[in-house]
Parts: structure tokens; sequence; C-alpha cells
């Protein structure tokens, strides 16, 4: 297994110890024979090379040039190491900020340790949960290396996690190569905003720099939240019982001025996500003969999740607003490209004032409003 912290395991979180314990936790893939997963990969693959055009074509973003950044097929183990990376990246100036804060005496060093392996336990125990339940990703954050290869340009890279995507057709019942197919238009679209919008990524990892650099809590607050949403994976918590009136990780750490950015975070996912669902949509009936199926059973797993535990952790940890982010940005783009059409839709992406607010994703008509109003004379 290929380190990944380095220093930083004796840190704030054991990186590696993350990566073990989600590794050994999580669970077994579908059984498939060797031959079947070669041909998976195989597929996986072939659809992510087509549905380049396909998403290019629809959304009239990017060129061929632009999508220099690797597709690779990944299991669990793999999609857990790439995120581990990003999350290391991401969060080194709050762990930075927050080993300051706890001192560098003896006593507290020893401390350090043992709270960094005890979180990286409770993170990697998280990962273990979501590394069963992600289709695909593009993941921009991780720094490049033999492991995780970038584009050109470090812009990331797209992850397909393959036995994911065997688990959730076989348990809808659809059509396995439609399915497959389904799925790597969506994060296709993704890749192509990333890759067609160069400003997109620095601004994404400003605005969460931002939101990191205003958290001003003890240390033990933000660990404390890992663990409790630990506890519930692993059944700790008393049934119904869920702290701080069920606040999620993200929403317990903010002060006003987090607030103010995680609003415009919001808004910036929720385009991407509900974009990434539109084009799904329109490129869909043309070259997924049961789309229309596979979006119904797919919809359908959607809202009601696996289990109460599940639907525990997605609350903890934030992911019931993702799937808001999932509808309330579908209707925005939707509803912007009906008014003023797709190029006039793209005007979006020409800056970040050009970004919907979290207001304007709620009511399109404002957005349109202030992009596309003419000059007064």
């Amino acid at each position: 297994m290929t380190s990944i912290g380095g220093a930083a395991s004796s840190g704030m979180v054991d990186w590696n110890l993350a990566v073990a314990t989600a590794t050994r936790l999580m669970r077994p893939g579908p059984d498939v024979s060797r031959d079947e997963a070669r041909a998976v990969v195989a597929e996986l693959r072939r659809h992510a090379k087509a549905s380049e055009e396909h998403v290019r074509g629809f959304t009239r973003l990017g060129t061929e040039e632009t999508h220099d950044t690797p597709v690779l097929v990944v299991d669990r183990p793999g999609w857990v190491r790439a995120n581990v990376a990003g999350f290391r990246e991401l969060l080194k100036p709050l762990l930075d900020k927050m080993q300051e804060r706890r001192g560098t005496g003896p006593g507290n060093a020893v401390l350090g340790a043992v709270g960094g392996k005890v979180t990286g336990v409770e993170l990697g125990m998280l990962l273990s949960f979501l590394a069963s339940r992600v289709l695909g990703q593009y993941e921009t954050f991780a720094p490049a290396t033999r492991d995780l290869p970038a584009g050109a340009n470090g812009a990331g890279r797209l992850l397909l996690v393959a036995p994911n995507i065997v688990q959730v057709e076989r348990e809808l019942d659809v059509e396995p190569h439609d399915f497959r197919l389904w799925v790597t238009l969506h994060e296709e679209t993704h890749r192509t905003q990333f890759t067609a919008v160069p400003w997109l990524r620095d601004h994404l990892e400003g605005e969460i720099q931002s939101f990191l650099e205003e958290t001003d809590v003890d240390p033990m607050t933000v660990l404390e939240r890992i663990r409790e949403a630990a506890q519930s994976l692993a059944g700790g918590r008393p049934e119904g019982e869920e702290g701080d009136e069920g606040r999620s990780l993200v929403e317990v750490v903010q002060t006003p001025a987090q607030r103010e950015i995680l609003g415009r975070l919001t808004a910036v996912m929720s385009l991407l996500e509900g974009h990434a669902d539109f084009v799904m949509d329109g490129v869909g009936p043309a070259v997924v003969p049961s789309v229309s199926e596979i979006r119904e059973k797919f919809q359908q797993r959607r809202a009601k999740g696996a289990s109460r535990l599940d639907m525990a952790l997605r609350k903890l940890l934030g992911l019931d607003a993702k799937l808001r982010q999932y509808r309330d940005g579908e209707r925005f783009v939707r509803a912007v490209v009906e008014e003023v059409g797709m190029d006039g839709f793209n005007r979006v992406w020409t800056s970040p004032n050009t970004l919907p607010t979290k207001a304007e994703i709620a009511k399109p008509a404002d957005w349109i409003t202030r992009v596309h109003r003419k000059p007064e004379a």
C-alpha cells in the first residue's frame, strides 16, 4: 500500500491508518470472475472515451485538447487512497492550525500521536462506509503521483469505481451496458466542467480554504464530529439520538463568515451536480436505450437510502444536502436553458461573478436578469 501521510501521519490525523482501517472494514465487492472484471474495466474506459464527445456536443464546452486528464477505473481501496490524498492536501492548513493550538510540549506530543491514530481509525470507518456507495468522482485536489496521475495542468483525474457500478446495476436490475454508459455521462460532465473552465478548480479551493481559515474551534470539537459519525456507523449511538439537533459535520463548525462562504459553495455544488444530471438526461435518450427505466430506479434508490442507519449517517455527513443539490441544481439549469438556450446558460462559466448565488439557484429568473440584463441606454 502506498504511503499517504509521511510526516503528517504523526499529527492530528494518521492518514495511513485511515486508509488501512477503511480497507480492512469496507464491504466486499460483488462476486465477479477475473475475466468479468477485466471486461467491466475495459467497457468503462470505452464509455468514458465515448462520453467525452457526447458531453462536449451537448454542452458546447471544451475541446478535445482540454480533455487531458486521465480516467482511472479503480476498486474501493483505490477510491479511498485517492480521497485521503485529496483530504490531506485540502485540510493541511486547518490541521496545522489545530496542531499549533494544541501546543508542542512533550505531553501534547504524546496526546497528538494518540489522537491522530484515533482520528485516523474513525476517519477510516467513515471512508469504508462511503467507499461502497460512490460510483464515480472527478477528484481535483490530490497532488499528482505515480499512482494518481493528473493532466498536464495538474487538474485532477476521473475516478470510476468499478465494483460499485456493477453492484448497483445488479441491485437495480437494469441493463448493465446502458447503466455503465449512463454513469460515465454524469462523471464525464464533471470532468468537462473542470477542464473547460480553468478557473473553477482554483476558485473552489479558494472558497474551501477561506471556510477552513474561519474555523475557530477547539480541535476536539472537530474531531468529536468525526467520532460521532463513526459511532453511528458502528452502532454506538442510541437509535434516534443524533446530537446537536442532527446537524451535519459542516454545519456544526460554522461562524457567520463561514455561513456566507458555505452559501456560495452550496450554490456552486448545486450548479455542478444539477448540470451533470441535466446533461445525463439530455444525452441519455439518444445513446442509452433504457435511460427512462434507469433514471426512475436510480432516483428511487437515491431518495430512500439503504436503511435507517444509512439515513442517519447521510444527515450527519451532510449527504442529504447533496441530494437537494441534485434536485435544485437540475431545476436551475433546466429553467435557464429553456429561457436563454445552452449558449446563454454557458455564461455561467465566464467568471466567479457569473456563478449563481444560493438564492438564484432557487430563483433562476433572478440569475437571468442579473447576467443577461441589457445595459441601460
